[in-house]
């Protein structure tokens, strides 16, 4: 059956309605929307058999759905987000950024028990690293903030058992390989002895301690004090706030 669309254009958006006037959009976008997953995470599931609509298998993340109809992800149903969340939580040292991990001891979305929504990480800092990590339940806004083509950058305060000489900072800079994979800081300085300052854009799995380490300058301790145009200030460890309209536009524009 031939199903009619017209073609609607929201703030430099497009979106498509049904014969109905029902705003359509991609089945991935939706997942992501609902805060159940970030846009990558909800298109791996999507393609790995595990979303249903109205019952059946659903593998396209380009699929159109208006929200209407009965979405599960693993058996359970996803609904859109009423309020979407943004906020910005200081990690301490001990807490998993995945909730994933079935073996954790304490994970760092339990410290946001209090806020009403199924929440996301934007990236992960590890385990032994604390400071600023952003939570949201907008799946669009988690890519901006994690995928590389954004450039959204990421600063950092790093504490090591040795000095890094010159000559090794300027080779972070230029790129170290690490087991197969290119390692690279988009610029390092020297804060005081033994303590440097990072800024990265990918930041790929302990980037900053596989650097450090190739240097014979270990990494003792890693704290994340910036993301982008957010600071963490003088917010302490455990403790988060919602994002400012301001810093929600500051992060948009990355996505122009």
């Amino acid at each position: 059956m031939h199903i009619a669309v017209c073609r609607v254009i929201l703030y430099k958006r497009v979106f498509y309605c049904n014969r109905n006037n029902k705003i359509m959009v991609n089945l991935v976008k939706f997942i992501a929307s609902s805060g159940a997953a970030s846009r990558r995470q909800a298109e791996t599931l999507i393609r790995g058999g595990r979303v249903t609509v109205n019952g059946a298998v659903v593998d396209n993340p380009a699929h159109r759905v208006s929200g209407t109809e009965n979405i599960c992800l693993d058996g359970r149903k996803v609904s859109a987000a009423e309020k979407l969340w943004y906020i910005l939580l200081n990690k301490p040292r001990s807490y998993t950024c995945s909730s994933a991990d079935k073996h954790a001891e304490k994970l760092a979305v339990d410290l946001l028990e209090t806020v009403p929504a199924r929440l996301v990480s934007a990236g992960r800092l590890d385990k032994d690293s604390e400071g600023a990590i952003i939570f949201s339940n907008d799946g669009d806004f988690i890519n901006t903030l994690t995928h590389p083509r954004y450039g959204v950058l990421k600063r950092y305060i790093v504490h090591t058992a040795g000095k890094i000489s010159e000559n090794d900072l300027r080779r972070m800079e230029k790129g170290i390989r690490d087991a197969g994979e290119v390692l690279k800081a988009e610029r390092v300085r020297q804060i005081s002895e033994k303590c440097y300052e990072f800024v990265l854009n990918e930041g790929k799995k302990r980037e900053i301690r596989r650097l450090t380490a190739a240097c014979g300058a270990p990494t003792q301790r890693l704290i994340r004090v910036q993301i982008g145009e957010v600071e963490l200030g003088s917010l302490a460890p455990g403790e988060f706030r919602e994002l400012s309209p301001v810093e929600i536009a500051a992060f948009r524009e990355y996505e122009k």
